[in-house]
């Protein structure tokens, strides 16, 4: 049975013992401890009781750090995944027990995401981070009981297909403005193959094939590996970085601390940087930019060079792609696995179709 008691703090301490089931928890208000009393006694009669103990005792920021040590370490998205559980570190539900926090803790912690900008597809992964934690906490670290919030919140609709088009012009002042030695190779090439960043960041001489045309990607998002076709303007930059690595060899001009593995890689860089140097680019061309416009006197384009991304390089060279290419071939080239997220791609007219018939 259950007994409820006031402790000398003023708050409410409910104890059962039942069935040979002992528990206890202390709470604000009576009705609170009585109230927890009769859950707990009715699920031991139904037989569904499932000590929460130590997901009572175990906070978010715990169960976090142990999720990135035991879990995300093992990951290939580890980097980017240890950034959002710095993000979730952060959070205010990170003081909360897992046992305490609720759907609605979760959907004000995406309301609060939302009303920052972030984008929907963001949002989505992060609270999947979320999701699996507590997912992990009750199917391998003893807390059965433990329920998982994320299911009942309503996370924003994915809208996240962008239409932002990159221009030559654009393109060609990024390069020039980035004070990065390498960022205007992996723009090219990013706009020529439409690879992805981390695509773009592992190549390794070893997976390059300049007399075949073909650069082969081992790992991919998707984990299917896929061959690279390389049209002229690629296959330039990867005939000119291969010139400058021979140089350097010739000379022996080898980096302290790399080994072969990591002279292998054509861009010895990580992920975030390339998106920080890229953005830093972005201001910078976008500043030279406005200061020619005002010093001759032209009017400024409020869109030109503003809200780019370095994804935005693979979705311009998608839709360059799409010309010439069925979206068969297409998707061949870009590793989409579903055919639907190319049809947007394709916008040919009657008169394109008339003509393919002959």
């Amino acid at each position: 049975m259950a007994t409820i008691n006031q402790l000398p703090s003023g708050k409410w301490q409910a104890k059962i013992r039942r069935d040979g089931v002992a528990s206890s928890k202390t709470f604000m208000g009576r009705a609170d401890a009585e109230a927890w009393a009769r859950r707990q006694e009715s699920e031991i009669e139904r037989g569904i009781w499932r000590d929460n103990t130590e997901a009572e005792r175990t906070t978010l920021a715990e169960a976090l750090e142990r999720y990135e040590h035991e879990v995300s370490a093992s990951k290939r998205g580890k980097v980017q995944e240890s950034s959002v559980i710095g993000l979730l570190l952060d959070s205010r539900l990170a003081k909360l027990t897992l046992a305490r926090i609720r759907s609605a803790d979760v959907s004000a912690l995406v309301d609060d995401w939302r009303a920052v900008g972030y984008a929907p597809a963001t949002i989505t992964r992060r609270i999947a981070i979320l999701s699996h934690v507590f997912q992990t906490a009750a199917r391998s670290w003893g807390m059965e009981s433990l329920s998982n919030p994320v299911k009942l919140v309503k996370l924003p609709p994915l809208r996240n297909a962008r239409e932002r088009r990159v221009t030559d012009a654009e393109i060609e002042a990024i390069c020039e403005a980035t004070r990065s030695p390498v960022l205007p190779y992996m723009i090219r090439l990013a706009v020529e193959t439409a690879m992805r960043r981390g695509e773009i960041v592992a190549i390794r001489w070893s997976d390059v094939h300049l007399a075949r045309r073909v650069l082969h990607i081992p790992q991919t998002k998707n984990g299917y590996p896929r061959d690279v076709p390389l049209s002229s303007r690629a296959l330039a930059v990867l005939e000119e970085l291969k010139a400058e690595r021979d140089e350097k060899r010739r000379h022996r001009v080898v980096p302290i601390g790399k080994g072969k593995a990591e002279d292998d890689r054509l861009f010895s860089v990580r992920n975030d940087v390339v998106t920080q140097a890229f953005e830093r680019a972005v201001v910078r061309a976008r500043s030279i930019y406005e200061a020619k416009c005002e010093e001759e006197g032209l009017r400024i384009d409020a869109g030109h060079l503003v809200g780019l991304r370095f994804h935005d390089l693979r979705h311009e060279a998608t839709s360059r792609l799409a010309g010439p290419l069925s979206v068969h071939e297409l998707a061949k080239v870009t590793g989409h696995r579903d055919l639907r997220m190319l049809m947007r791609y394709y916008h040919p007219s009657a008169e394109d179709l008339a003509a393919k018939l002959g």
